[in-house]
């Protein structure tokens, strides 16, 4: 009579010699001859092999399925591997042959695919900080030669902060694929100061304001307990729609605007979106990753043949251009002035917690935002203190990358390292600049648009895990989604208030999350403790 095994093989593993009888499923021995036993074996790795094959994306989630970003290896609870690194039978896998126990977003990969990937993160996000330079020479009337060397200083100070949030030298950077830029309602702001103090007072704001993210961060990381997923998710939705809105505009022009949607801009906004499509849908391996490129590049071809490209701007001028230190001269330090930039900042720092956190999720890595967020921020502060003395107005971390990560599946931060070095190396060569120049705002648009969404359904997915089944976290998120959208789905819906005041309400995001945290600290923290206290009174009073 055989004896009772002491542990089941895994699957894959040959059965011991002998043929040991398996446990029942019940607990008590079950004494199966070995023919049988060894038919069961296989029968188990044969469906293993199967259940890995099978793309996760497909297969019905079970319950209790944890998302991806639960593990701290990135891996699912079945086996599989997660997007971006699942075994791919028509194509190559960017994790394939990764060594063991290096997570995905800590690899290395060939440099000319490193390489290849940061240039679709660089086309993606070049309009950013090229907008928000014409946007500034525009604004403030200045000459040709000042213009050129601030878009300079914004590629290089770009990439620079790039690597420092890829790279994560000693407390800067969480060592997560971020990409850095200016614009946005810092730049809004950074405008309105220099309208009414002058530029040099705009430029010493923003050094005062990183300053002043130094000083108060360890205050602000203690508060991170405040920020479940709950508010996070509500916050990245409100971020996504808003980024969604940026990349139409880039398509349609300002409403009321001369050309405001054009047919020829949302033919090439709506085709790029199809080109990028198409590649996602017909390719796979590396070329499937490459799909948002790719689409950016046909956008831009068919832009040429139907003449949509002014190419006078790509020729002439000299060959490097480097950053000047302080353009506009010395900073000057003005506190009072420099009030709304650092009230933002508080905002900034908020919508840092936010990306970290999604940004971790899209890699699949788990993190501590006690440690990891703080890094974010100190990060954006180094970069936005060396930009001020280069007449930039603040950096931030950028959306754009989370939603490239998802959508392609590298999640590599190399390859954000990679797109840095290609950040500076554009600031330095002038004709690099002016090449990516003429790229047709509407095809970067309609490419943008694609990827701020996934940002958004990003922030959905982890409404998803939030216990929305609960009367109190629908309440809060719905008010705070109702905040927060008011002034992206209305604009100048404040144009009445002080303008100090306007340019705090006019951020969605800071509203919206405002809204989120104070809610979900009334709700959650304050209210259970209140309603504690009057049972116990109560309790007390009848003895």
């Amino acid at each position: 009579m055989s004896s009772p095994r002491q542990s089941r093989p895994r699957a894959g593993q040959p059965p011991a010699a002998g043929g040991p009888a398996a446990e029942h499923p019940s607990g008590g021995p079950a004494a199966l001859p070995s023919e049988i036993s060894e038919l069961s074996d296989t029968c188990e790795t044969v469906n293993s092999q199967l259940t890995q094959t099978v793309d996760p994306d497909e297969r019905p989630h079970s319950e209790g399925h944890r998302p991806e970003g639960h593990r701290p290896d990135g891996a699912r609870p079945d086996g599989a591997r997660p997007e971006g690194g699942r075994p791919d039978t028509t194509g190559s896998s960017v994790d394939e042959g990764a060594p063991p126990g290096v997570h995905p977003v800590d690899e290395s990969r060939p440099l000319g695919r490193i390489l290849l990937f940061g240039i679709q993160h660089v086309l993606v996000m070049a309009a950013t900080p090229i907008s928000a330079i014409f946007l500034m020479s525009a604004t403030l009337g200045l000459r040709a030669g000042l213009t050129v060397d601030l878009l300079s200083a914004a590629f290089v100070l770009s990439g620079v902060g790039s690597l420092i949030q890829s790279l994560g030298p000693w407390k800067f950077g969480p060592r997560l694929p971020f990409v850095m830029l200016p614009g946005g309602a810092p730049l809004i702001l950074f405008l309105a100061i220099a309208e009414q103090h002058g530029v040099r007072v705009a430029t010493g704001a923003v050094v005062l304001t990183a300053v002043f993210t130094f000083v108060v961060l360890p205050v602000f990381s203690r508060l991170l307990a405040y920020f479940p997923a709950l508010v996070i998710g509500t916050m990245i939705v409100i971020v996504g729609v808003n980024l969604v809105k940026v990349g139409a505009v880039l398509v349609t022009g300002q409403p009321g605007s001369p050309g405001f949607a054009n047919p020829t801009n949302l033919g090439l906004g709506m085709a790029t979106i199809g080109f990028t499509i198409v590649f996602y849908l017909l390719f796979t391996g590396i070329l499937r990753q490459l799909a948002v490129m790719l689409g950016l590049f046909a956008g831009t071809a068919l832009a040429a043949a139907l003449g949509a490209i002014d190419g006078a701007g790509a020729t002439g001028g000299g060959l490097v251009n480097l950053p000047h230190l302080m353009p506009f001269g010395s900073p000057e330090f003005n506190l009072v002035a420099a009030v709304p930039l650092m009230l933002y900042s508080l905002a900034s720092m908020a919508e840092a917690t936010g990306q970290t956190v999604i940004n971790a999720e899209a890699v699949g890595k788990t993190i501590d935002k006690r440690t990891d967020v703080p890094k974010t921020v100190r990060a954006d502060a180094l970069t936005s203190l060396f930009g001020g003395f280069f007449g930039l107005p603040l950096m931030v971390t950028s959306g754009e990358n989370i939603g490239i990560v998802r959508v392609t599946g590298v999640r590599s931060r190399f390859v954000t390292a990679a797109a840095g070095v290609v950040l500076i190396v554009i600031g330095i060569l002038a004709p690099v600049t002016r090449a990516i120049s003429v790229i047709p705002t509407a095809v970067v648009g309609g490419t943008a648009m694609v990827v701020f969404a996934v940002i958004t359904v990003l922030g959905i997915q982890m409404l998803g895990r939030s216990d929305l089944d609960k009367h109190t976290s629908t309440f809060i998120c719905a008010v705070a989604l109702a905040l927060g959208l008011l002034p992206i789905l209305v604009p100048g819906v404040y144009g009445g208030f002080p303008p100090n005041v306007r340019i705090l309400l006019e951020s969605g995001v800071a509203v919206g999350t405002f809204a989120a945290a104070v809610l979900n600290i009334l709700f959650h923290h304050v209210r259970p403790g209140v309603a504690a206290r009057l049972t116990t009174a109560r309790t007390e009073g009848d003895r």
